[in-house]
């Protein structure tokens, strides 16, 4: 429960904020900055040489990527006939095509599937989640904001995303040493543990209530694929190969959480919609409160 309250929290006390004109107007940009070039990367170096791997683990390893390769697929096609701009098809890519498996898909694995459920949340969030942001999501970003992007310059600005980097380098941690000093870890957790709360304080900072109306169609199709039809798709492949289990089940929750809020970052920094990504962010975790214990009665 106290993780819920920490989320509406951190979301409200933006909203609040804005209202008010509490905070300087850069401060979005500065909190998204500390986001992606240092919580995300201090989250990615700590947990992934942590993490113990189990080949019955796949399957949350390789649902998001099935989440992400659809929304590649889906709104490219989608946009066409709606007459959507690049720029707004990149940014459903990324925000329905990424979930938020980390800051609100952790607390809600907990919540409900309890700590048993943690282990494939985590493989779920950093291998799959994670890893298809820093690569994936970095060549859409790229691709999607400036016209069509030469690969060479997509690949270097993949190279240049911090949190790409530091996934490289946990997985060479991971191969080479194992888990961190305990120095060192303690150090980086303390660092990733501003992610939450400060993304979500930027997310409600720039929340504007009357940017729904003015986006009903996006939202609602971007989020009918992320909490409906793609938890439902991973849903029926799993069944369809016959696992069972509770690393499938949290799979399937894992991808029916909201949108990605570092996602949404990414796409404000890269121009694709602004507006539309931290509206349909902020939207997704709302409903996701609701809609997440709905597939948990669904799978478990």
């Amino acid at each position: 429960m106290s993780a819920y309250v920490l989320l509406l929290t951190c979301l409200g006390a933006g909203v609040v904020c804005a209202r008010y004109a509490l905070m300087p107007v850069n401060t979005p940009a500065v909190l998204n900055a500390w986001v992606l070039r240092l919580a995300l990367p201090a989250v990615v170096l700590v947990q992934i040489p942590a993490l113990e791997f189990d080949p019955q683990l796949i399957i949350p390893a390789l649902a998001p990527w099935l989440v992400f390769l659809g929304a590649v697929v889906l709104f490219p096609l989608l946009g066409r006939r709606q007459g959507w701009d690049r720029k707004t098809v990149g940014c459903l890519i990324l925000t329905a095509g990424l979930g938020n498996t980390s800051f609100v898909g952790l607390p809600l694995v907990e919540a409900l599937a309890g700590r048993a459920g943690m282990g494939p949340a985590v493989i779920a969030d950093q291998l799959g989640s994670f890893v298809a942001l820093a690569t994936g999501g970095v060549y859409v970003a790229a691709s999607y904001s400036g016209g069509r992007a030469r690969l060479g310059d997509v690949l270097g600005r993949m190279l240049r995303f911090p949190p790409f980097g530091a996934v490289v380098l946990a997985f060479a941690i991971a191969l080479l040493i194992g888990p961190l000093p305990k120095l060192l870890a303690d150090v980086l957790h303390r660092l990733g543990d501003t992610m939450t709360p400060l993304a979500l304080f930027s997310v409600g900072l720039q929340f504007r209530l009357g940017d729904i109306r003015h986006h009903v169609p996006t939202i609602a199709a971007g989020l009918a694929w992320k909490l409906l039809a793609a938890p439902l798709i991973v849903w029926s492949a799993i069944l369809l190969i016959g696992a069972r289990g509770l690393a499938p089940q949290v799979a399937v929750l894992q991808c029916a959480m909201a949108p990605m809020i570092t996602a949404g970052i990414m796409a404000q920094e890269h121009g694709l919609s602004p507006r539309l990504s931290n509206t349909i962010v902020s939207v997704g975790i709302v409903v996701s409160f609701f809609s997440v214990p709905l597939w948990w009665f669904v799978v478990a």
